[in-house]
């Protein structure tokens, strides 16, 4: 039996999980089909994230494993909880859930992974997960009351929040239960073994399905929103200004952010500058009243290797590490003289606090073009605040 376990698996992979736990010290542990990192890990010193913390990950090889995907996840920022769904013969069943401290993150994780190339031929599907947490149960004992099924609820499964009791049926002769849990991960364990329970229990067998909340769901597709659009302006369908989708090349040894920052290698030769881009008809900065302290990274201009504000924005983050930046734009006000005022915040995941400040423009012949001379400033503003950053 070993030896065909042995044929299923990777014996590198399992030496290289293996090797990987005991060097950084990870505790997983697999229940009823899913193995699990954190929820919190020790070092965990924020609230439990709520709803919209949390992706999905998809076409994982079979015989990878947390070694390779926790840092991965990890490069973004710190995880509160990591799971790998598993089978009976050892190997993982191709997808995965990470959860992060806030929505935002979790945002710039999606935008930062999806796709990426894990390895030749494989590119990972990272979205949003939708948290499902509510279970509707069926066929219940007849008589069972709200507040008894409620205490036996608590008993067999933890994280009941609440329940709510409906009529079903043509002449509501039968009732269902509306149970909400505090956690998708509660839902789903407790899924897996309440049909058991009531069978030994009361000798009944009920049915329970997903419930699917879509105005949560909706909420969460709101991160993704930045609203830009002064009032008579309509926006496109779909997103107005999504954070910047960027492709990060996997580095020879992935980060984790708890690692010090490297230290700055030795300024090269002053690169030529890129050719002008016209007038920029956007003027603004960081909001002066906010205090941002920072470590001091940036002691000379970076390379430029991007013509775009964005791009350079992106490449400095990615030369010091410090995470994907995710934009938060919102508009505020026109003035007398014509000029469309917008606030923003910009969140780079190592760095302590956010990086606040104001933006104007001019009004443009669409609103496309208008978002991308927004996002262009801000990026702009935001390298000059973390260049006089000593």
């Amino acid at each position: 039996m070993e030896a065909e376990l042995l044929q299923v698996l990777n014996p590198q992979s399992l030496r290289a999980l293996e090797e990987w736990q005991r060097r950084e010290s990870v505790a997983l542990t697999q229940v009823n089909g899913q193995r699990r990192y954190g929820g919190p890990p020790p070092d965990w010193r924020g609230p439990v994230p709520g709803a919209g913390c949390e992706v999905f990950i998809n076409q994982i090889p079979r015989d990878v494993f947390e070694d390779r995907l926790i840092p991965l996840f990890q490069s973004i920022a710190p995880l509160y909880e990591f799971r790998l769904m598993m089978n009976f013969s050892g190997q993982n069943r191709g997808f995965a859930y990470a959860k992060y401290g806030d929505p935002a993150t979790a945002v710039a994780a999606v935008h930062a992974l999806n796709k990426y190339p894990l390895q030749e031929g494989v590119r990972l599907v990272v979205r949003r997960s939708t948290e499902k947490r509510q279970l509707c149960l069926g066929d219940l004992p007849s008589g069972m009351g709200r507040e008894e099924l409620l205490m036996v609820l608590r008993l067999l499964s933890d994280g009941v929040e609440d329940i709510t009791m409906k009529a079903v049926g043509s002449r509501g002769e039968d009732t269902c239960a509306l149970v909400h849990y505090s956690s998708h991960y509660a839902a789903s364990m407790a899924k897996k073994v309440l049909v058991q329970d009531f069978k030994k229990q009361f000798g009944v067998s009920i049915s329970i399905r997903w419930i699917t909340d879509s105005s949560i769901f909706r909420q969460q597709e709101h991160l993704e929103e930045i609203s830009l659009a002064p009032p008579g302006l309509k926006l496109p369908a779909k997103l107005c200004v999504p954070p910047p989708r960027f492709q990060i090349t996997r580095p020879s040894r992935l980060r984790n952010y708890r690692d010090p920052l490297p230290p700055l290698p030795a300024a090269p030769p002053s690169p030529s500058p890129p050719p002008t881009q016209g007038f920029s008809r956007a003027v603004g900065g960081p909001a002066h009243h906010v205090e941002n302290r920072v470590v001091p990274f940036v002691t000379r201009r970076p390379d430029l290797r991007s013509h775009d504000s964005v791009g350079q924005l992106r490449w400095l983050c990615e030369l010091h590490n410090l995470g994907v930046p995710l934009y938060d734009v919102r508009y505020h006000h026109t003035s007398p003289d014509g000029f469309l005022h917008f606030n923003y915040r910009i969140i780079i995941p190592r760095l302590p606090v956010p990086i606040f400040g104001a933006v104007q423009i001019l009004p443009g012949i669409s609103t496309n073009i208008m978002e991308d001379e927004v996002r262009r400033a801000v990026a702009e503003q935001a390298i000059k605040f973390m260049s006089h950053q000593r």
